[in-house]
């Protein structure tokens, strides 16, 4: 479920390991155009799909009989579109990386009321996804409470250059996966400002502090975001070309505004929502996250992003925790 990247690149490895597979994007001119084209040109140029691959924007016909259904929509409709699998009783893989702001919840706590029949299980790590979809060697966390279920992910994902680890801590796994975004667009407006490896390397091993102490709070276990899911994808989202977040960032630390810079792309960069929704986070369990609420006033209170990176440097001094 959705015609991204990310849902792509998944649809083109489940049908390389022999699967039949349906993608289903809500637009049926772009579906038409990667029927013709035999590649998902918006946005995966070059990458051949399997002729075999289904492509469906009826969304009932695309998921009925399925036994997995992976979704791979924005945060921001998620909810919506999985209202659609309340009677979907298989496995639901979420590789959505976000944070509700109504609720809360992560995206396997959304699937939880919007699918309540269905096995969630969370798909996450750093995985960009033209690396994966070039076959460049790349590590990833199924996490899910029920371990059955993350093991049947983990069979089917599993390749020599995709591998495939399992967790239990689902909790901590999406809260790893969703906050390093927020981090990856302070990254990102370091760049833009012309900042070195010095100032990014502090500002990545300060942010995992508070993706940790966020974490663990919200009932995540500590260990987890020393993992692939943690400091892993925190290290690829906040350093790689190919991240929506640290561009992002980076277009912001060059003085762009936040809606032109939204406007002016067709990819989704989900820090720029779960800022918001890890803000309320950190006020309801009652932690500091410095880093966390200058990207929030950046992007929600048109703060000044030199005067932001620059409350964060003059801060009191206090012992590394």
């Amino acid at each position: 479920m959705g015609a991204g990247a990310w849902g792509t690149v998944l649809a083109r490895l489940l049908g390389d390991g022999k699967n039949i597979v349906t993608l289903w994007g809500h637009d049926a001119a772009h579906l038409q155009e990667i029927r013709k084209a035999g590649r998902n040109e918006r946005y995966l140029p070059g990458i051949t799909l399997p002729v075999e691959l289904k492509l469906e924007n009826d969304l009932p016909r695309a998921v009925a009989d399925a036994e997995l259904i992976v979704v791979a929509v924005p945060s921001k409709v998620f909810r919506e579109v999985t209202e659609s699998l309340a009677n979907f009783s298989g496995i639901a893989v979420s590789v959505t990386k976000g944070i509700e702001h109504s609720s809360g919840l992560t995206m396997c706590g959304v699937l939880a009321e919007t699918a309540p029949r269905a096995k969630a299980v969370a798909l996450s790590g750093p995985s960009l996804a033209l690396e994966v979809a070039r076959g460049i060697p790349t590590a990833i966390v199924a996490a899910s409470g029920d371990t059955a279920a993350a093991g049947v992910v983990q069979k089917l994902f599993h390749r020599p250059a995709f591998r495939v680890y399992t967790s239990s801590d689902r909790l901590g796994v999406e809260i790893g996966g969703a906050l390093k975004n927020v981090i990856a667009i302070a990254a990102g407006a370091c760049d833009g400002l012309g900042f070195g490896d010095n100032s990014k390397a502090a500002l990545v091993t300060r942010g995992l502090a508070e993706i940790r102490k966020l974490g663990v709070a919200a009932g995540a276990q500590a260990e987890t975001f020393a993992g692939l899911s943690g400091i892993g994808d925190l290290m690829v989202t906040c350093f790689s070309k190919l991240s929506r977040n640290r561009g992002f960032g980076e277009r912001l630390g060059r003085g762009e505004k936040v809606d032109a810079i939204l406007s002016s792309t067709n990819s989704v960069a989900e820090g720029h929502p779960t800022a918001r929704s890890a803000c309320e986070l950190a006020r309801r369990h009652n932690i500091e996250t410095p880093i966390i609420d200058e990207v929030h006033a950046m992007i929600y209170e048109g703060k000044d992003v030199k005067k932001a990176l620059q409350d964060l440097t003059t801060r009191e001094s206090k012992a590394e925790d």
